[in-house]
């Protein structure tokens, strides 16, 4: 099974998606599974893993209903507040919703240090206590950090979305690279290749821009540890599916077919559970 592990779904409400500036014309409209279902067949993918994009467990209760009406979403990664005292009470309430295979926050947005504040490790740490996994959403100059919060969980599944978004348009890639290859190295950590069209110019990408960023997330994670994801619909800010998916079948045209079948699905199939 051919699964996209990154994409989004939203009944766009300004107020509640205030992240989507008015650079992103393009994204201030509804994006439902219907819509995304054209282009998952026409790229020959079977499935998705439906990602928050709200900092509200009512986001994460709308993803669950469309699962339930819509099979080709085979996993939901849900938000829920990991530094609240209640937060095991919490868990325990959305785990009667089978499809919820882990939770992520928006620390791309947060300030430096909250990674690795004590409320919050202990929120991610009971995460595990509950089989869920956890998404890692930062930016390149948050990884440093990252680096220590990955070591407190050796034994938890953790992936970083985005390749943790490196400045492409800048090409700046030395520090990104040194801190990504150090994050590699703990083995229970995951990648996303995902999110590259957004971290380069607009839409003025060329395709070389981006092999240097494979070229060290297959080096340092390898092919176990990789998971294909469009980021739909926010990629449509710099490029189209059938792009992103395209480039990256073409950049990986001489790996062998198992490789392929690992980054495109069973990579997914095996860190969410699905």
């Amino acid at each position: 099974m051919n699964i996209d592990s990154h994409v989004h779904f939203w009944k766009y409400e300004k107020k509640r998606y205030a992240w989507i500036n008015d650079d992103m014309k393009v994204l201030q409209q509804d994006y439902l599974p219907d819509q995304l279902s054209v282009s998952l067949r026409r790229n020959g993918m079977d499935a998705c893993v439906a990602v928050q994009a709200d900092q509200s467990e009512l986001e994460t209760r709308f993803l669950v209903e469309l699962a339930k009406n819509h099979k080709e979403i085979k996993g939901i990664v849900g938000w829920v507040d990991l530094q609240s005292p209640n937060l095991e009470n919490r868990l325990r309430h959305f785990a009667e919703f089978g499809l919820i295979r882990g939770y992520r926050h928006i620390v791309q947005g947060e300030v430096a240090g909250f990674l690795l504040k004590p409320e919050f490790l202990h929120g991610v740490a009971l995460l595990k206590e509950f089989n869920y996994t956890y998404d890692i959403l930062i930016y390149h100059y948050q990884l440093a950090e990252a680096v220590s919060f990955v070591r407190n969980f050796p034994d938890h599944r953790l992936v970083i979305d985005h390749c943790a978004k490196p400045d492409i348009r800048r090409k700046e890639i030395d520090d990104w690279r040194k801190h990504m290859k150090e994050i590699a190295q703990q083995g229970n950590v995951y990648c996303k290749i995902s999110g590259l069209f957004t971290e380069a110019a607009w839409k003025g990408w060329s395709v070389n821009e981006f092999y240097p960023y494979l070229d060290s997330v297959f080096e340092f994670f390898g092919p176990d540890r990789l998971m294909f994801g469009s980021d739909w619909p926010v990629i449509l800010v710099s490029g189209l599916y059938v792009q992103w998916k395209s480039l990256l079948e073409n950049y990986m045209q001489n790996f062998d077919i198992e490789t392929r079948e690992k980054v495109f699905g069973l990579n997914a199939t095996r860190f969410y559970g699905i």
